[in-house]
Protein backbone atom coordinates (compact mmCIF):
# COMPACT_ATOMS: atom_id res chain seq x y z
CA UNK A 1 0.00 0.00 0.00
CA UNK A 2 2.88 2.33 0.75
CA UNK A 3 4.39 1.67 -2.67
CA UNK A 4 1.08 2.75 -4.25
CA UNK A 5 0.88 5.86 -2.08
CA UNK A 6 -2.10 4.66 -0.02
CA UNK A 7 -0.12 4.56 3.23
CA UNK A 8 2.88 6.35 4.62
CA UNK A 9 5.32 3.71 5.82
CA UNK A 10 8.81 4.58 7.06
CA UNK A 11 11.53 3.04 4.94
CA UNK A 12 9.63 3.12 1.66
CA UNK A 13 11.08 0.80 -0.98
CA UNK A 14 13.65 -0.71 1.40
CA UNK A 15 10.86 -1.69 3.83
CA UNK A 16 8.93 -3.35 0.98
CA UNK A 17 12.00 -5.28 -0.12
CA UNK A 18 12.65 -6.40 3.45
CA UNK A 19 9.06 -7.60 3.96
CA UNK A 20 9.00 -9.50 0.65
CA UNK A 21 12.32 -11.16 1.45
CA UNK A 22 11.00 -12.08 4.90
CA UNK A 23 7.89 -13.65 3.36
CA UNK A 24 9.99 -15.59 0.87
CA UNK A 25 12.24 -16.86 3.66
CA UNK A 26 9.16 -18.07 5.56
CA UNK A 27 7.81 -19.89 2.51
CA UNK A 28 11.17 -21.55 1.85
CA UNK A 29 11.48 -22.69 5.46
CA UNK A 30 7.94 -24.11 5.46
CA UNK A 31 8.52 -25.90 2.16
CA UNK A 32 11.72 -27.44 3.50
CA UNK A 33 10.11 -28.39 6.83
CA UNK A 34 7.16 -30.14 5.16
CA UNK A 35 9.12 -31.50 2.19
CA UNK A 36 7.19 -29.55 -0.44
CA UNK A 37 8.75 -29.39 -3.90
CA UNK A 38 8.09 -25.70 -4.55
CA UNK A 39 9.18 -25.84 -8.18
CA UNK A 40 6.73 -28.63 -8.93
CA UNK A 41 3.95 -27.04 -6.88
CA UNK A 42 4.47 -23.69 -8.59
CA UNK A 43 4.42 -25.17 -12.09
CA UNK A 44 1.30 -27.21 -11.29
CA UNK A 45 -0.48 -24.21 -9.80
CA UNK A 46 0.40 -21.93 -12.71
CA UNK A 47 -0.85 -24.55 -15.18
CA UNK A 48 -4.14 -24.82 -13.26
CA UNK A 49 -4.53 -21.04 -13.18
CA UNK A 50 -3.71 -20.73 -16.87
CA UNK A 51 -6.27 -23.38 -17.77
CA UNK A 52 -8.92 -21.81 -15.53
CA UNK A 53 -8.36 -18.29 -16.84
CA UNK A 54 -8.24 -19.47 -20.45
CA UNK A 55 -11.53 -21.36 -19.99
CA UNK A 56 -13.21 -18.33 -18.45
CA UNK A 57 -12.00 -16.06 -21.24
CA UNK A 58 -13.13 -18.47 -23.96
CA UNK A 59 -16.56 -18.68 -22.32
CA UNK A 60 -16.80 -14.89 -22.38
CA UNK A 61 -16.90 -14.65 -18.59
CA UNK A 62 -15.39 -11.73 -16.76
CA UNK A 63 -12.56 -12.54 -14.41
CA UNK A 64 -13.17 -11.81 -10.74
Amino acid sequence: MAQEGARDVPGGRAALEHELADCLWSVLILAHRYEVDLEDAFRRTMTELDESISAQLSDGKELP
